[in-house]
């Protein structure tokens, strides 16, 4: 669990549950950036990867994005099916290209070591968002997606030099660190400048999160005692 220490005694102040806790930062942190980056009328999102980040990203979109219809893609199309069952306006798709090709949003939360999303499958003004690479030796996209995209991240310090989808490419030379154009400390840089120019984020996560949103969940709890 996420030990909270209190400010003034230093006294434990409680104990959250750390599966509850990731379950709504990472999802929590990829919709501030889409909020912030993808177009405002955004209507169709696609959800690649349908695992338990899959569905908080499902709660979290939904609640950002009320009027948008759901896609939901899987390796296995059946998991993508039985996922699709549970949620409103939201329907299992097959061909991953073509679902990419019609999206406004695409959310990609898989355990993939190898690009699933390749750039030329995307169109203008999409809003790209990446979760699911969070090791060194780990990618979602592919060199084409990056260097088509004006490319965010939550946390400089916790993501160029730490994960795959942007160590990878930098190492190789395909990127420099000032392609990525700001992160959550540079809000007036954070920001979408045109309609046509697709947007990437990388959720890089980070234990400064874990404490925010654990804080959260405990003022929601005594909110109502």
């Amino acid at each position: 669990g996420v030990s909270l220490f209190s400010d003034e005694t230093g006294a434990l102040a409680a104990l959250v549950d750390f599966h509850l806790v990731t379950k709504w930062k990472t999802a929590g942190d990829s919709l501030c950036a889409a909020l912030k980056l993808a177009r405002p009328g955004s209507k169709r999102i696609l959800i690649v990867g349908a695992g338990t980040v899959g569905h908080s990203l499902r709660a979290a979109y939904g609640a950002g994005f009320p009027d948008a219809e759901f896609l939901i893609w899987n390796r296995t199309a059946t998991t993508a099916e039985a996922f699709a069952a549970k949620y409103p306006n939201t329907r299992a798709v097959q061909d991953l290209p073509s679902a990419v090709a019609m999206a406004d949003i695409i959310t990609s939360a898989t355990m993939s070591t190898t690009p699933v999303l390749r750039g030329d499958w995307f169109q203008p003004g999409q809003h790209i968002d990446l979760i699911g690479a969070y090791r060194p030796d780990m990618r979602e996209v592919d060199d084409q997606a990056l260097l088509q995209s004006s490319v965010f991240v939550d946390s400089y310090a916790t993501t160029l030099d730490h994960i795959g989808e942007l160590k990878i490419p930098l190492a190789d030379g395909v990127i420099t660190p000032e392609h990525v154009r700001a992160d959550y400390y540079q809000p007036n840089d954070f920001k979408r400048c045109t309609d046509d120019e697709i947007t990437l984020f990388k959720n890089g996560g980070g234990a400064h999160l874990d404490l925010m949103t654990a804080d959260y969940i405990l003022q929601q709890w005594k909110a109502v005692q």
